[in-house]
């Protein structure tokens, strides 16, 4: 019981928290707190929420196995869920905002710019987990849905690289961003396999397996 009211209490902050970015850029769209270029601050805090919600989802298998506390696994499908949200609305802005809706810009800019491939490469491998996020899409799939799921890491690691280029002069945050990923990419190395618990199979997040 008392771990069913923690958990509780983390879903209501992880929703408060993930919506929160989403709330501010509605509210700076209709007041005016955007700054004077609005499309580039809704690309950048768009952009830096994926990212930090992919770091997030990464996050929740080893906090599960250090801790021991298996009822976290329950957080990883909303994470992975807000993650692609934020993905969906980076990448809709850029295309609507950067290319005008206008296919053939958008092909040129991912052609052109190095950054842009990563960061289209990394929304592209994001796509197929939300769509097999479901419980029936982990029964169909079986094995393989695992092995789909893996491509969290690649997104996860494309995107930093995606902001590393991105920035060009301080890439601090960026730096900072990618040691963490590469201490949680390492923690899953590290940390013993075993056979995944019906709670884990039942609750995996579309954007992030153990």
């Amino acid at each position: 019981m008392k771990h069913d009211r923690a958990i509780l209490a983390l879903k209501v902050v992880l929703w408060l928290g993930a919506l929160a970015p989403g709330a501010w850029l509605v509210g700076g769209i209709f007041r005016g707190w955007l700054g004077a270029n609005p499309a580039e601050t809704l690309t950048h805090v768009t952009g830096m929420t994926t990212l930090s919600l992919l770091l997030i989802t990464l996050a929740v298998t080893p906090v599960r196995r250090f801790t021991g506390w298996n009822a976290v696994i329950k957080l990883r499908r909303p994470l992975g869920l807000f993650a692609f949200a934020y993905a969906l609305t980076h990448f809709t802005i850029w295309f609507a905002f950067y290319n005008v809706f206008n296919v053939g810009y958008m092909i040129a800019d991912v052609a052109e710019r190095p950054y842009i491939t990563v960061g289209m490469t990394a929304f592209v491998i994001l796509v197929p987990l939300a769509a097999t996020s479901t419980k029936g899409a982990i029964r169909r799939l079986g094995k393989r849905w695992s092995t789909i799921h893996k491509g969290i890491y690649v997104a996860a690691t494309l995107g930093v690289i995606h902001f590393y280029w991105l920035v060009k002069a301080d890439t601090r945050l960026p730096i900072a961003l990618g040691a963490c990923l590469l201490v949680l990419l390492a923690l899953r190395v590290r940390a013993p396999e075993r056979r995944a618990t019906r709670l884990e199979v039942e609750v995996e997040t579309p954007v992030g397996s153990s």
